[in-house]
């Protein structure tokens, strides 16, 4: 819209005033005029002043309009005038854009221009010394960034690093590859909705799984291990295996928190495939080799017979023949296969017994299952296991025993097995047992805890140990318990725990400020607006009527992160109308039906950028617009914005409510931003990206810091009724 500037309430204010004046005026003196005169003189006056009326309204009118014209004057030389002063003083003083101010008005109000244009250039040869100083200072760290992506660049694994709340700090291409791999998200606009600075690692990994590793990792660092770590195996939505191994990353002060993790990440999904075939190779050689070996048995036994005829005799000799060139055969299949890469297992953890029993008992109760009691604890076992399936199993079965038998206390019995490098997991309890047929079912049923359903089965978490799992009864004691055969780990850890990390030791590379973030620690709109993520874009559309059938025929969007604008990371993607696009606008956005030929729909495009934008404050320009053709796509796509809405209209007026234009380009214009790629999506998305990191520190000076004050000031702007 370019709405044409029009006097505020004070110019209509200062207007009816004068006319009240002027009236009263006039009123006081014909009341003086008459009350000169005697009566037949009055009666003349009025006479002649009665026929004469329409012409002394005329010249009231005449003289009101007058005034009128003098005031708008007076109004925008001595108030429109100072009021866009102080909006373009504000640009240049609350934000970085270099603009030469234009004064208007009168004399006095150049004179402050140029007052204001010497501060200006002022500040501007003080930033620039020192933001020298600051590149002189700054070379090294510049330097040591350079290294560092240069190394990450070229690292073979991937390498994820995210803050305490799971958002992404840092990452490589090649996370950005595997992560495109392992979603099962609508892979368009080359894979960028998938992974970015600032999404949540949740989209990929379950949240508690990477809890119990960081909490496994707490504990570790609590008894002083050098250098303490956490292993998991995963199964992702597109049904990847992942496996990944955390480290964490301290605050380096002295108590040395944990203030984020390192993923490094493996998709083994082919070697555990490979796995498994290799194991039905060997499998079917056993089985088939038995079978050989019968039949070899049986022939060399009727070759002992001395009269045996020799067409009978070939005829064994041939089934000696056959059967050894078939185990021939599946041995080298199983040999070949072998070649096949390294075996990937199933990564198991040294994790102290006693931690393990403690994290079970804690999670059991959390989730309103039955009292946990310790009966015998051997503190001094190591085991190695999967500390996250097994609780899981824990949890399950503690769960059906208080559903199903209504037991109420269980008791967690951990002691190393006789003559045997394992361990005894013991889940007890007193009062009705099961049967066999019952004890079956449980270990192959689908575990459920706490409502949620993994798609392992007990069965499953024990041949992942290379364990056993089976029911006893202690009948005099009237009590019956699960047992778990585990593993016991190796002395290694154990003989670390004694090792510190000397003070000093761990090299400093580089500094993130988004370690000092806490998404949990407040509500949403009372976050900073410095703080927030955010997804800026637009669309192109085929025309301006939403509700009349155009449609959407590019969608184009960018992040801003910690206050960056992310261009590498960005959402760019035409779409198939399904129907015409109008002569007429093609030459506004460039955009030929060739174009979108071909190109996906709008139920493929809007699920993906729905992910890219997912856990961001959307940001448009003008955005009741672009947000309308999303909203009609609801129904259709099964996805809806849900999350809060910023118009760079909306905040344009707010801060700057004296310009004629609020425009994007004049806005750009206002800012210095240089506008390439207009009405492209992606270009305007980024024009208004610059736009939106301009007005943050103006509506600061406003005393508007959050979202929440944000949203509410901008519903007060006269635009804010705009609907489509």
């Amino acid at each position: 819209m370019n709405p044409n500037r029009r006097p505020d309430r004070r110019f209509w204010l200062v207007l009816a005033a004068l006319a009240g004046l002027l009236l009263l005026w006039a009123v006081v003196t014909c009341l003086l005029l008459l009350s000169t005169l005697n009566a037949a003189e009055r009666d003349t006056v009025l006479a002649l002043l009665g026929g004469r009326m329409p012409l002394a309204l005329m010249t009231l009118l005449f003289v009101l309009m007058l005034a009128a014209a003098g005031l708008n004057q007076l109004y925008r030389r001595y108030v429109v005038a100072p009021a866009r002063l102080v909006d373009e003083a504000r640009i240049v003083l609350g934000t970085d854009a270099e603009r030469t101010l234009t004064p208007q008005g009168d004399a006095e109000n150049r004179a402050l221009a140029d007052v204001i244009a010497g501060f200006v250039e002022q500040r501007a040869r003080l930033r620039a010394d020192i933001a020298e100083q600051v590149r002189a200072a700054s070379r090294n760290v510049e330097q040591e960034r350079s290294r560092l992506a240069a190394l990450m660049s070229e690292l073979t694994q991937s390498v994820v690093v995210c803050n305490l709340d799971g958002r992404i700090l840092l990452y490589n291409n090649r996370a950005r590859l595997q992560f495109r791999a392992l979603s099962d998200a609508p892979r368009l606009a080359d894979g960028a909705e998938l992974i970015g600075l600032g999404r949540s690692i949740y989209t990929v990994f379950d949240r508690k799984l990477v809890a119990h590793a960081l909490e496994n990792i707490g504990q570790r660092m609590q008894r002083g291990v050098a250098s303490p770590s956490a292993q998991f195996v995963t199964t992702t939505r597109a049904g990847q295996l992942l496996r990944a191994q955390m480290t964490p990353v301290r605050s380096g002060d002295a108590d040395e928190a944990i203030s984020g993790f390192v993923l490094m990440l493996d998709n083994i999904t082919r070697d555990f495939e490979e796995d498994s075939e290799r194991d039905r190779l060997l499998l079917g050689l056993t089985e088939g080799s038995r079978a050989s070996l019968a039949n070899m048995q049986a022939a060399i036994d009727m070759l002992d017979y001395p009269d045996l005829e020799p067409a009978m005799r070939e005829r064994f000799h041939g089934v000696i023949r056959d059967e050894v060139g078939a185990m021939s055969r599946r041995i080298r299949d199983l040999a070949d296969e072998a070649t096949r890469g390294l075996k990937a297992r199933w990564p198991l953890e040294d994790m102290l017994g006693a931690d393990l029993l403690s994290a079970a008992t804690r999670r059991i109760e959390a989730l309103n299952g039955p009292r946990v009691q310790p009966d015998d604890i051997d503190a001094s076992l190591w085991l190695k296991v999967d500390s996250f399936s097994l609780l899981q199993a824990l949890t399950y079965l503690a769960e059906r025993l208080a559903d199903e038998y209504d037991i109420r206390v269980v008791m967690l019995r951990l002691a190393a097995a006789p003559q045997d490098n394992r361990a005894h997991l013991d889940l007890i309890w007193q009062g009705q047992t099961m049967s066999t047929e019952t004890v079956m079912s449980w270990q192959m049923d689908a575990m459920t805890a706490g409502g949620e359903r993994s798609p392992l089965s007990v069965r499953d978490v024990v041949e992942r140990h290379g364990g056993e799992f089976w029911l006893e009864r202690e009948r005099v004691r009237h009590r019956a318990f699960f047992r778990f055969l585990l593993p016991l780990a190796s002395e290694r850890e154990q003989l670390d725990v004694a090792t510190f990390v000397p003070q000093g030791s761990r090299p400093e590379y580089y500094d993130f400020d988004l370690f000092r973030a806490t998404e949990s620690s407040r509500e949403l709109a009372d976050r900073p607006l410095t703080e927030l993520a955010y997804t800026v874009f637009d669309t192109e559309t085929t025309g301006l009527n939403p509700g009349e059938g155009d449609e959407i025929i590019q969608i184009g969007a960018a992040r801003v992160v910690n206050g960056k604008l992310l261009r590498q990371e960005s959402f760019e993607q035409l779409v198939d109308p399904q129907r015409g696009i109008p002569a007429a606008s093609i030459p506004i956005h460039g955009i030929t039906p060739d174009m979108v030929a071909g190109q996906p729909t709008i139920d493929r495009v809007l699920p993906a950028f729905h992910t890219f934008a997912q856990d961001t404050v959307l940001v448009a320009h003008n955005a009741a617009f672009d947000m309308r053709f999303l909203q009609l796509k609801e129904a259709r796509t099964g996805v809806r914005f849900e999350q809060p809405v910023l118009d760079t209209l909306l905040l344009s007026a707010l801060v700057h409510p004296n310009q004629e234009s609020h425009r994007l380009e004049a806005i750009a214009e206002r800012f210095n931003i240089t506008v390439i790629g207009r009405h492209t999506a992606l270009g305007d998305a980024i024009v208004t990206a610059e736009v939106f990191l301009k007005l943050i520190p103006l509506l600061a000076e406003k005393g508007i810091h959050t979202l929440g004050q944000a949203m509410e000031a901008a519903q007060q702007t006269y635009y804010a009724r705009i609907k489509y």
